[in-house]
This record gives C-alpha cells, structure tokens and sequence, in this order.
C-alpha cells in the first residue's frame, strides 16, 4: 500500500546563526590547538545535540569557573557572561576565550554607554537566560532593570524618567517586543534606544520565515532544544501566524508520528542553535512514513559571516595564562 502523500515546507533561513557557527568553531579550534581538555563554561550554544558532539572530542562543560582546574583553557559561552566571570579567570590566571555572539557583545557596549552617559538601562528580556544574566551584569546593581511584559512596564519603578534608556535580548520576539517596547515609550517618552536594533538580524529572518508558511501547513515542527529562546520564540510566531499545531522538538525520535497523520502539508523551520543535521533526520523519519515532496520557502539569504579571534590563532598556550576575545 502506497504512503500517504506529504508536503514538507521548509523554512529558510533556519538553524545555525553566525553567532552559533563562530562559538563552535572556537570550541573546535581550542581543541586542536591544545588539545583536550577544554572546559566550556555553561552550554556553548543551548543545543543538546551540538553539546554532547563536542563532548565527543574532548570539550568539557562545567555551570561555573570553579569548576574549571587550573592550566587549561576555558571558553564562555556564546549567550555572554557577567563582568564578574571574566574577571575571575583574569584572578586566578585562567586562559579563556569569549566566544560571547558580537551582536549579543553590542547590547553589552550599548548598556556600558548609556550607564556612562547617566541613563538608567530598561532591559526587555526574559529573567534567568544567559544572555540576561550576561546583560545585566555588565552594570552595577540597579543600573539594568528588567521587564518581560507589558503590565511589567506599568510596575517598573525608574529613578529618574528623563535618563533612561532600553536595549533588547536578541532573541526575542519581534512582534511581542514592538508591543513592550511602545508601552515604555508611551510611560517614558524620553527614553532613548540602541543606535541599531538589537533583536538579532538571525532572530528576525527565522520569524519571517515561520510567519511564511505557518498559514499554509497543517502543522509545524520547530527543532530546538527547550531552554533555547529563539526556537520558543519561533513556535509562539508560527502559532499567532494561523498554525496551532505548532511544537518544539529535539530530535526526530521525539515525535508523535501519529499525531500527525492527519498532516497533508508540514512545516520545519530549526532554531539558530540546531544543526541543518536534525532538519534532514526529521526528513528522513518523514520519508519513512509518508511520500514525502520538499518545498523550500525562502524569505531571506544571509551572508553574515564573524571571524574568530585574531588571538585564538596567536594566542599563548594556558599554562601562560591570558585572554583570547579580541
């Protein structure tokens, strides 16, 4: 008996970012130049399945720097860190690398010239990721407030409304952002904002190309990790663009086939932090049950490329102690 016919529409641009490809090579790279081990602090990017592949070739990843032995080298996560952890490994003569996305290091400048300048910084964010952590902690206390909504905003207490200013976590909704951000223009019409938006140019794409095709299918999968804010975000767009069987998965292995055997046309889309490798096992799994056509939906073409430190190349080996982020 022949399968049931499904069409597969495939979002593009999906997964990896620059930001992401840049903070793996780094790991990579560290671990030819020196060989393992090399400690990672926190998840380099929140994917399982890239996590558990650099494990494989000798990365180990540990939650804090006490963790990390002294003599090898340790490198920060893409999502950024706290002024702090820096500093720490600089006291106790660590060798790191930063491989913190240079868009997600551009909030933190942003912040570090308002504070300067005397604003009070309104971070839109979500409490306890990464990247809100590494954000805030670029200030003193009390410099970065913090609001995820609206009714945040109506509560959010300034020390001053004519010397404030907002920044973003890059990986946010665009369309639930725009509606924070006009109400804290509308209670704080002097605050000022980034000299360039801060949702990343990645973060965008993907929701564009979600909101694409999530009228058209039946259902959709998302392929992400579930402490991954982008591919959370890409579910909520692709169920407030008209697809309410819209889900986060992991792997191909965690989907409910027969849930969706009613699925004429399906859509995939992966977060920036999931490998094109778990797209194409979904497929995979799909062809094995269905007679499956690709339909590629194109809403973008990214050429975003970040070097890797000059000073990963250059840099002293980790008994010398020293930094590797330039």
């Amino acid at each position: 008996m022949p399968n049931t016919p499904l069409t597969i529409l495939l979002a593009a641009p999906r997964g990896f970012c620059a930001g992401v490809d840049r903070a793996i090579q780094i790991v990579e790279v560290a671990l030819e130049r020196f060989g393992p081990p090399v400690y990672v602090r926190h998840e380099i990017v929140h994917n399982r399945f890239v996590v558990q592949s650099l494990e494989a070739k000798g990365a180990v990843f540990v939650d804090e720097l006490t963790q990390v032995p002294d003599g090898v080298p340790v490198v920060f996560s893409a999502h950024g860190v706290p002024k702090a952890v820096p500093a720490e490994a600089e006291r106790r003569g660590l060798f790191y690398l930063d491989a913190t996305c240079p868009l997600v290091s551009k909030v933190h400048r942003e912040a570090e010239r308002h504070h300067v300048e005397g604003r009070q910084v309104i971070l839109i964010g979500h409490a306890g990721h990464p990247e809100v952590i590494g954000t805030m902690g670029q200030l003193p206390a009390g410099a970065v407030l913090l609001v995820e909504t609206v009714e945040d905003v109506a509560r959010v207490a300034v020390a001053d409304p004519d010397n404030l200013a907002f920044a973003t976590q890059t990986t946010l909704s665009v369309d639930e952002t725009a509606g924070i951000l006009a109400a804290l223009q509308e209670r704080f019409p002097a605050i000022a904002g980034p000299r360039k938006e801060d949702i990343c140019y990645a973060t965008t794409n993907r929701q564009q190309a979600v909101k694409a095709i999530a009228p058209q299918v039946d259902a959709l999968l998302v392929l992400g990790a579930p402490n991954s804010s982008n591919s959370k975000r890409l579910v909520e767009v692709a169920k407030g663009a008209g697809c309410t069987r819209a889900q986060l998965v992991q792997r191909a292995a965690d989907i409910d086939w027969s849930a969706l055997a009613d699925v004429r046309r399906l859509g995939i889309t992966a977060g920036a932090s999931a490998p094109e490798v778990l797209v194409e096992e979904v497929i995979e799994a799909a062809r094995a049950r269905f007679d499956v056509t690709v339909e590629q939906v194109r809403t973008a073409t990214e050429d975003v490329v970040f070097k890797l430190p000059k000073a990963l190349t250059d840099a002293p080996t980790p008994s010398q102690g020293g930094v590797a982020n330039a």
